[in-house]
């Protein structure tokens, strides 16, 4: 555990506790947390959650003008709900995505986890993308994604980030009780 792997997982804390709690400074803050974290995934050769963090950097300036911008009431993105559809094309874009950087990683790095990594990075965009869509189905989507990266994390010796994702999944499951039961859903 090094004193910035420390600095990013309590930022990370942080975004994910104010992304439940629907505070738009979830995003700045976890634009700081995935620019270190971008780092610390190249020290450990886990190059695809190195590249998703840069996506989800851009991610991060997406989702922040989601949640802030000005509609014709004033007000920023409303919890919503996907259909059967889009979840299943999101999650067939997961598949795909998954398939094709894990191809990649596999055969032109030296990647320590690069199917495994690759999978983890692909459905984690579906579901960053659902959040700063502010769907409510990204909830039950980090739930099982977390609860892999704890293991993949553990694996590769990154303890506190292991932890983080451990907490990551509690916070990931209370966010999906408040987001469903937000007025907007079932208005």
């Amino acid at each position: 555990m090094s004193g910035l792997e420390l600095f990013a997982a309590a930022l990370g804390v942080i975004a994910v506790w104010l992304t439940v709690k629907q505070n738009p400074w979830c995003w700045p803050i976890g634009l700081v947390m995935v620019l270190l974290y971008t780092w610390i995934f190249f020290d450990v050769k886990l190059y695809s959650d190195m590249l998703l963090q840069v996506i989800y950097a851009a991610l991060q300036l997406y989702g922040w003008w989601q949640w802030t911008r000005a509609g014709e009431v004033k007000q920023g993105r409303q919890v919503t709900s996907l259909g059967l559809q889009p979840i299943l094309q999101g999650l067939a874009v997961g598949a795909l995505g998954s398939l094709l950087l894990g191809a990649a990683m596999a055969h032109w790095t030296d990647a320590a986890q690069p199917w495994l990594d690759a999978a983890l990075t692909g459905f984690s965009l579906v579901a960053q993308m659902w959040m700063a869509q502010k769907r409510v189905q990204c909830w039950p989507l980090w739930v099982a994604l977390d609860v892999i990266f704890v293991g993949l994390f553990l694996y590769k010796g990154l303890y506190l980030t292991a932890a983080l994702y451990a907490l990551f999944t509690v916070i990931a499951v209370q966010g999906w009780r408040e987001w469903r039961a937000d007025p907007a859903l079932h208005a």
